[in-house]
């Protein structure tokens, strides 16, 4: 079928939304037991007597200072969590038990649990010696040049089953340590990344060094309260300030300074107590990855306890940006990998239909509650486990028919999340409960490969995936329409499946009782699939849309068939009430050259609770560049790399204007601080090759 030619500039608009707006936020990391592990696995051995020596190394950086925090909290109104023990110590001692107290420590021997006592792994593409002298910790191991070097471990992440180790760089810069020391199991060093990506070199986007490992930008904002990090691009250099190391009061129930002076009820939030979609956003900022609309080194416009989850995040659900797909989700859009809850709890029925939430099922970090925070029952059933006891308050009527339910008779089976939340969710070397709450669709590992709960537990050799789908049919013939949906949603977004994909993707997408994530992945699978033939549906979808994530998927969707020929719909949503929303159809509007688009943009750019979006500033730059206003390109990009500098594509496009202008070191500068965030950058390695031989681009 024809493909539409979208206008230059609107594809580096929608290369540039990419760049730098998918953001990794991991759940927070768990507490470490009451003791160190001592256990080491076959892969980590005793040290050799003498570890390799850097002797051709340049000389060593001085050792970065130990210190917690440069920088003060970005907002007046954290106090911190010793403050609030002042007035809720009994509540400040539980939580300090809790893992959510320990999501980030500094490395001290008692909340360290990995063996740092002369050990040593080997991997396929890293090595490192661990040591420890004291209260300091060391990990020796290639560093950014491919030479080995000594790291100090300033900071750890976690420890109930995993803990990584981090160390500060002397440009101010967080970066995690390529070896993690798993708790868990056999408690084993462990190399995370290479276990994920496979062999890394050190020019990979993950190798430890590089900015995908970067702690400020991936991991504080959830690992600690108040963050504010800063990165100055002119002495390259990152200050890094919070509130509280950890998952502490305020995260949770917001700011609570003017609540220390009042000590008023009204004047703290209580997660609990807030509208159901708000108690959950408390809950889904830091339970599973998400895009932000304001750049994360932009504390001002930080997400806080009280807030629209919506007004500050869309959560990333099976594709990471443009075509590229996410390896975190199975074919049917659960994810398959632990940390994503927000994700699968938002796509389950026990949400879209029953209003579940967290707070349904968890307490308080601070709150009597049996593992992972499940709440304790107030009159516990006999017979009923702690965790289907949750489930009991919905479902009574499943529960009374017992067996007549579940078929089962070991006691294993009653177990409402043998079922339905199956360990199908994988975390490096655990397994995880399927947040997504659903029926076992055992139709989904015949046709996609995608695993279920029956053969979760039936393992034998005659327990087939074919014979699941028989006992099934026979024990729950109710279920045939909850499977149904789970295989729509798999024939839908099966890569293999794709040229026969656009009958279920227009159900998935028109259906509106589904996930409206889900039904904004269908929007773009549409639309890069099938091109003009998907407006139809989409502009369809569009007319009823009521979630404003959904609306601004849709408008991404929309426009990348070509923003002129769908400009009808998409003009309207520029006074939508949703900021996502307008950003997302005035950007293209504007770079097809769309006279309301390039009012939008420019609005975007000048009105206070939008100017510092970095976006239209760089289409702003663009354009201004196009039509020759060369100063006012170069101001409108140098304010979007301002807000967003580790934006290694608008750097790219800056040292092209400065060498056009002749200015080759300002342009090298540009190019090189681009490879500092994005190492493997073909744009950026191309040009400083061409510099360096004499032959700048022009």
């Amino acid at each position: 079928m024809p493909r539409s030619r979208t206008p230059v500039l609107a594809v580096a608009v929608l290369l540039l939304v990419a760049a730098g707006a998918a953001i990794w936020r991991p759940s927070a990391p768990n507490a470490p037991p009451a003791a160190p592990s001592t256990a080491v696995a076959s892969s980590t051995t005793a040290a050799p007597a003498s570890a390799p020596v850097a002797a051709a190394a340049a000389p060593k950086a001085p050792e970065p200072p130990r210190a917690t925090a440069s920088l003060a909290s970005p907002w007046t109104g954290y106090v911190g969590s010793e403050k609030c023990s002042e007035c809720h110590d009994d509540e400040h001692a539980a939580w300090s038990k809790d893992w959510h107290s320990r999501a980030l420590s500094e490395a001290r021997t008692r909340v360290v649990v990995g063996d740092f006592v002369n050990t040593h792994f080997k991997g396929d593409s890293s090595e490192a010696w661990m040591s420890r002298h004291a209260e300091q910790f060391a990990m020796r191991t290639k560093g950014p040049t491919g030479v080995v070097d000594e790291y100090s471990v300033q900071w750890v992440v976690g420890g109930k089953r995993m803990q990584d180790p981090v160390t500060m760089m002397p440009d101010g810069r967080w970066q995690v340590l390529p070896i993690y020391f798993h708790v868990t199991g056999k408690g084993e060093w462990v190399d995370y990344s290479e276990s994920k990506q496979g062999t890394l070199s050190t020019d990979h986007p993950f190798f430890w060094s590089n900015w995908q490992r970067n702690v400020q930008h991936a991991c504080l904002d959830c690992h600690t309260t108040g963050l504010n990090t800063h990165y100055d691009r002119t002495s390259h250099k990152w200050s890094t300030g919070f509130s509280d190391a950890g998952v502490a009061c305020e995260s949770c129930h917001g700011p609570g300074a003017h609540h220390a002076e009042t000590q008023l009820k009204k004047d703290i939030i209580q997660p609990s107590k807030l509208p159901a979609q708000k108690g959950l956003a408390v809950c889904g900022q830091c339970h599973g990855p998400h895009r932000t609309l304001f750049p994360v080194l932009d504390a001002q416009h930080h997400y806080v306890p009280g807030d629209r989850y919506e007004d500050h995040y869309q959560p990333m659900v099976v594709l990471l940006s443009g075509s590229e797909r996410s390896g975190d989700y199975f074919e049917d859009g659960r994810p398959k990998t632990s940390s994503f809850e927000y994700q699968a709890l938002t796509q389950s029925r026990c949400h879209l239909q029953g209003g579940a939430t967290c707070l349904t099922c968890h307490s308080a970090p601070h709150a009597e509650h049996a593992a992972n925070e499940i709440k304790q029952p107030k009159h516990p059933t006999k017979g009923v486990s702690v965790d289907s006891s949750s489930c009991q308050g919905c479902h009574a009527k499943v529960f009374a028919e017992g067996q007549k339910h579940t078929h089962h008779t070991s006691a294993e089976a009653q177990d409402c999340v043998a079922c339905h939340m199956p360990p199908t969710i994988s975390g490096v070397l655990d397994k995880f409960a399927d947040h997504a709450l659903d029926v076992p669709v055992p139709q989904n590992t015949v046709k996609h490969g995608i695993p279920n709960a029956c053969n979760a537990c039936h393992t034998h050799e005659q327990a087939t995936p074919e014979s699941m789908v028989d006992a099934m049919a026979k024990w729950w013939p109710n279920a045939a329409q909850r499977q149904a949906r789970r295989m729509r949603l798999a024939d839908a977004f099966a890569v293999k499946n794709a040229e026969n994909s656009r009958q279920p993707l227009e159900q998935v997408l028109a259906d509106k009782k589904e996930a409206p994530a889900l039904r904004g992945v269908a929007a773009q699978l549409l639309a890069q699939q099938f091109r003009k033939d998907a407006v139809p549906a989409l502009k369809a979808a569009l007319a009823s849309a009521t979630d404003p994530s959904l609306r601004s998927e849709l408008a991404g969707a929309l426009a990348s068939t070509g923003p002129r020929d769908v400009a009808d719909v998409l003009v309207p949503l520029l006074r939508d009430k949703s900021l996502w929303v307008r950003q997302s159809a005035a950007l293209p509007l504007a770079g097809a050259g769309v006279p309301e688009g390039l009012a939008a943009v420019e609005e975007l750019a000048r009105q206070p609770e939008s100017e510092a979006l970095p976006l239209p500033h760089v289409v702003l730059g663009q354009l201004s560049l196009r039509r020759g206003d060369v100063a006012t390109g170069i101001q409108q990009l140098e304010r979007a790399l301002e807000l967003q500098p580790y934006n290694a594509e608008v750097l790219v496009v800056l040292a092209d204007v400065y060498a056009r202008q002749g200015n080759l070191p300002k342009a090298k500068e540009q190019l090189e601080e681009a490879l500092r965030f994005d190492p493997q950058h073909r744009g950026a390695r191309q040009r400083l090759e061409l510099m360096r031989n004499g032959r700048p681009r022009h």
